[in-house]
Parts: C-alpha cells; sequence; structure tokens
C-alpha cells in the first residue's frame, strides 16, 4: 500500500492510499471520489508525459510519497 500525493496547483492537494498494481484509471477514481470530479475529467501527469488509464503505479515506478500533477479536463 503506497500514498500518493496529486497537486491540482489550484491550492488542493489530495493524499490518496492506493497499490502499487492499481492502474492510473483505479488511481483516478479514488481521486473522483475525494474531490467530487468524474474520473473521465481527471488527467494524471507528471512533468509533461500524461499517464494513460490501463498503465499500472509499478509501470510508471510511482512510489510512496510521490507526487504527481491533476488537471481537469
Amino acid at each position: 500500500m503506497i500514498e500518493v500525493v496529486l497537486n491540482d496547483r489550484l491550492g488542493k492537494k489530495v493524499r490518496v492510499k492506493c497499490n502499487e498494481d492499481d492502474t492510473i484509471g483505479d488511481l483516478k477514481k479514488l481521486v473522483a471520489a475525494q474531490t467530487g470530479t468524474r474520473a473521465e475529467k481527471i488527467r494524471i501527469q507528471k512533468w509533461y508525459n500524461i499517464y494513460k488509464d490501463h498503465i499500472t503505479l509499478r509501470d510508471y515506478e510511482v512510489h510512496d510519497g510521490m507526487g504527481l500533477e491533476l488537471y481537469y479536463n
């Protein structure tokens, strides 16, 4: 179980606990439950790499305490 911090750069930081074998789509659903935004409207990225929904956190080498960028489409 790892904790990921997502910052939307608008003043909101979301902390989500998930497993390393969860997909980005699963992470979006957890973030959507906390923020009240629909999962389809969420984009997660790191620098200029937009993370795809079907790839796992382990494949993207997301570790405990790592910060990602959260955008709303």
